[in-house]
């Protein structure tokens, strides 16, 4: 659900004829409805580009250029494309008049406006990438999800666009529609259009999964897997769902409202799942209106203009931090947010106001990331910024609860079932929860990465190093929230957020800012967060201490006003940190940690069997409620194609030899985009799969005539009967074609064996002591491995097909993706982060083949940046009971 941005090389761009300029849009409802996704202005996607992570409690008066929207720039471009691919039609089709609005629309759903995503071109949704078709295929995508979302109620149908399709576009149609369907970009939700699709029960052919955690993911995984048809066992520790998103009734003396101790603030609804969700339910999201006065350390407001200059200040400081970093470059991994924010701290006065506005900015950005400056990486920290969701930040009317209890309906959850095990193998996956063992094909672990950085969690075997470092790396920082329910509202109705200054800068976000629920969550509730240091301090702060003081605030702001603030008629205190089941509130970059860690989080592991969502295994939209849904959607469609592949693979083993001359051709073809290739030599493995010991089939290619052998080093060979076949069949000028079975590793080691194609024989034969064999030699093995290899490339192109002279391209930005998750072609030379090496094998006149040449094409490390806001809670009340509960941000 979160596809990552991906441009091609040589691709068509869509046309001006097919993207009309958008009308203007009318003013005339100064408050649109935003939970409404369907034909956003242009004026609301271009808002993307305005930096979000640093404004998370009142609205940014002025905005950086420092990031700007990917491939926004490709909504209206040149086209002047090659017609290419006839089969399918050289011309590129018209479904109607209105392909800007539809693209704009799809871009809000992450994919961009004149390209593939990553995942689009491993699902194989075109056969070749570049051309006129896959124009087209954008062009129908972009009209499958408008349509949808004009009515996000109903179950769209594939019919239903066979009348606006050309027939020769069909097959296009199919591999669009199948495509978002799968992955939870249409037809999803709580709709009774698609709680109609369930199938009443769970069928018994189909794969069964294990869900660790009923949180976001956690049921957007569940739900989407029901569907598909799959068994399905949520286990939750908790004695509710949700997870990190919690919203307590509060109630005493005839009042009573809804706190969401949790995620509260949906951050933008354009494309947002949940705003879908919400609109699903029939709510109306309630925009947070911009408008937030700040106070003094006395109680009194602070001079407009001070504020204003203070901020305008504060926002050239984060600007001057994001040069710093770029003149650093790689150094400035190791550098933190904080340290280059004190280095131009000096640039503002040294009035203790303007250093009380300046420590608030500072909570402000600590609350945003749940992490100290002094820990964010300088580098990373906002690296998400530029995927954030456009359009407002809302609150849902009765909380956040409502959409989980509409997901977790029907869906089978086990409370209090506190996972202690997770055994993950090639036989299915067993997961121990106190004394009963769940067993299942595939496991989903959608636990918080404070829980993994905790180790609660023991698993079998052990997850790979490279999960293990990412794990390290990755900040988890804190959140917490006093919420209170007043007899009546004694702090006005015309705002929705208002802050408070302090004089300590080591206590600055102690309840700097307040949130007023009392238009959306049914009673007079008024919330307080404390964020960075203070926020562990305020773990441990006796809850009665902790309402003290916040009422001393409070007062301290209104009676001089002449307000009387009464005592809440309940309280209750988070406990995030030490919540058994969060350790924490959200996901942050730490120093030394980038948005590459968010994708090896990620990975799956264990040949297809375990499987990680969750808000910290998305780099675009970490910290955010939307982002944990979006991943939980991701995975089911990860992990209907892992079954899928493996079902295949079974049908093969249980009968290998059924059609001898279809498993050769299937060979032949996947030898044609092969993963590694030098000299005589080509090998094909699972591109998903970065285990070293994962298997490899090598193919040996000799066909050019060869000089008599006088080399004593053949003489050292004790595999001589195999050299006098390959030696008579060059004497014929015949070509041969033998095989063998390797691990990753091996393959990748034989590469480097230097001193052309004879040492690299001997290495094998007499090193690794394989034998090469002709194809029915391979057995049974190679062709459950060549099955697995097939289903995971179904659809893709040659890497040559698409570019002049066979060269494999690498664009610089998909780079460390493709390096960090494997996906696409691996690099030759891994020792090399940057560079992408592509090895071309050429004929010399003689017919014998050349030394291989190695073409280096320098690439810069681009990857893009994410991070954000989310929140965890344990709850305490003021008369000392305590209840875990748990937080999300934005």
């Amino acid at each position: 659900m979160n596809p990552p941005d991906n441009n091609q090389d040589n691709a068509p761009s869509l046309p001006h004829s097919q993207l009309p300029t958008l009308p203007p849009q009318s003013n005339s409802n100064p408050n649109p409805d935003p939970t409404s996704t369907s034909n956003p202005s242009f004026e609301q996607i271009v808002s993307f580009s305005a930096p979000k992570k640093r404004r998370r409690g009142r609205s940014q008066r002025s905005t950086s250029s420092f990031h700007t929207l990917p491939n926004a720039g490709g909504i209206l471009p040149n086209i002047d494309a090659p017609r290419s691919n006839p089969g399918i039609g050289d011309e590129i089709i018209t479904i109607n008049k209105d392909a800007t609005t539809e693209a704009l629309l799809a871009l809000t759903a992450g994919f961009p406006a004149d390209s593939l995503t990553e995942e689009e071109i491993d699902f194989g949704v075109v056969p070749v990438v570049g051309g006129i078709e896959q124009v087209n295929y954008i062009l129908i995508r972009n009209h499958i999800i408008s349509k949808w979302r004009e009515n996000i109620s109903s179950w769209i149908a594939k019919e239903s666009f066979l009348d606006s399709i050309p027939n020769h576009c069909i097959s296009l149609l199919d591999s669009a529609y199948d495509y978002l369907v799968l992955h939870g970009y249409i037809n999803f939700g709580i709709s009774q259009a698609v709680k109609d699709k369930v199938p009443p029960a769970q069928q018994p052919s189909k794969p069964s999964v294990v869900i660790v955690g009923a949180g976001l993911s956690g049921l957007a995984a569940a739900r989407q897997l029901l569907r598909f048809g799959f068994k399905v066992t949520v286990l939750e520790g908790r004695k509710r769902p949700g997870g990190r998103v919690y919203t307590k009734r509060m109630e005493g003396n005839r009042v009573e409202a809804a706190a969401d101790l949790g995620g509260s603030v949906l951050t933008g609804t354009l494309g947002n799942p949940l705003g879908i969700i919400a609109r699903q339910l029939g709510c109306s999201l309630y925009k947070v209106r911009d408008k937030c006065p700040l106070y003094r350390v006395d109680g009194k407001p602070v001079d407009p203009d001070l504020d204003m200059k203070v901020e305008g200040a504060f926002n050239r400081l984060l600007d001057k931090a994001s040069k710093l970093r770029q003149l650093m470059g790689d150094v400035s991994m190791d550098v933190s947010l904080g340290a280059a924010l004190e280095t131009f701290r000096q640039v503002y006065g040294d009035s203790t106001e303007e250093m009380s506005l300046f420590n608030w900015h500072l909570a402000n950005l600590e609350y945003a990331n749940a992490g100290l400056v002094s820990k964010l990486s300088l580098a990373f920290w906002d690296q998400d910024d530029p995927y954030d969701m456009g359009g407002d930040h809302c609150f849902l009317p009765g909380g956040n609860g409502r959409l989980v209890h509409s997901l977790a309906e029907n869906v089978p959850i086990l409370y209090e079932k506190t996972v202690q095990t997770i055994r993950y193998g090639a036989d299915g996956v067993k997961v121990t929860a106190g004394h009963q063992v769940y067993e299942g094909d595939m496991v989903l672990c959608t636990v918080p990465l404070g829980v993994l950085k905790n180790g609660s969690i023991k698993f079998v075997p052990e997850l790979p190093q490279r999960k293990l470092d990412c794990i390290k790396r990755l900040g988890f920082g804190l959140l917490n929230k006093v919420a209170m329910l007043f007899p009546f509202v004694f702090w006005g109705t015309d705002l929705d957020t208002f802050g408070h200054l302090t004089e300590d800068p080591t206590n600055r976000g102690e309840f700097f800012l307040f949130y007023s629920y009392a238009q959306v969550a049914g009673g007079p509730l008024l919330i307080a967060l404390v964020a960075g240091e203070a926020a562990h301090k305020f773990e441990t702060m006796p809850p009665t201490d902790a309402v003290t003081r916040v009422l001393q605030i409070l007062r301290g702001m209104y009676e001089p006003q002449g307000i009387n603030v009464p005592d809440p008629i309940q309280t209750v205190c988070t406990r995030w940190g030490g919540d058994p089941f969060s350790f924490g509130s959200y996901s942050n970059v730490a120093v030394g940690a980038s948005g590459d860690d968010y994708d090896i989080l990620a990975e799956s592991v264990g040949d297809g069997r375990l499987f990680f969502a969750g808000e910290a295994t998305t780099r675009r939209y970490p910290a955010t409620m939307h982002g944990a849904f979006v991943t939980g959607l991701r995975e089911a469609a990860n992990m209907a194609q892992s079954a899928k592949s493996r079902g295949i693979r079974k049908r093969i083993d249980r009968n290998p030899s059924k059609n001898p001359h279809a498993c050769a051709t299937l060979l032949a073809d996947l030898f044609r985009d092969p993963d590694l290739e030098f000299g005589s030599f080509s090998i094909i493995f699972s591109r998903r799969n970065p285990d070293p010991k994962s298997p490899a089939i090598l193919r040996v290619t000799l066909s050019e005539p060869c000089k008599r052998n006088d080399d004593p080093v053949a003489d050292q060979y004790s595999n001589k009967i195999l050299f006098q076949q390959l030696q008579s069949h060059f004497n014929q000028q015949q070509q041969i074609q033998v095989y063998t079975l390797l691990t990753r590793q091996q393959a990748l080691d034989l590469r480097e064996v230097r001193g052309g194609d004879e040492k690299r024989i001997y290495y094998l034969c007499e090193t690794l002591g394989v034998k090469l064999v002709g194809r029915k030699g391979l057995g049974i093995g190679a062709d459950s491995v060549i099955a697995s290899i097939k289903a995971e490339r179904t659809g893709r192109k040659p890497a040559s097909s698409g570019t002049k002279s066979g060269m494999l391209k690498v664009k610089s930005g998909a780079l460390k993706r493709k390096l960090i998750r494997i996906k696409g072609p691996v690099p030759l030379n891994q020792s090399s982060i940057g560079d992408s090496e592509t090895i071309r094998q050429e004929s010399l006149g003689n017919g014998k083949a050349s030394e291989q040449t190695t073409i280096v094409e320098a690439i810069g490390s681009s990857s893009t940046r994410e991070e954000s806001k989310w929140l965890g809670t344990g709850v305490a009340s003021s008369s000392g009971g305590s209840l875990h509960g748990e937080t999300m941000k934005r």
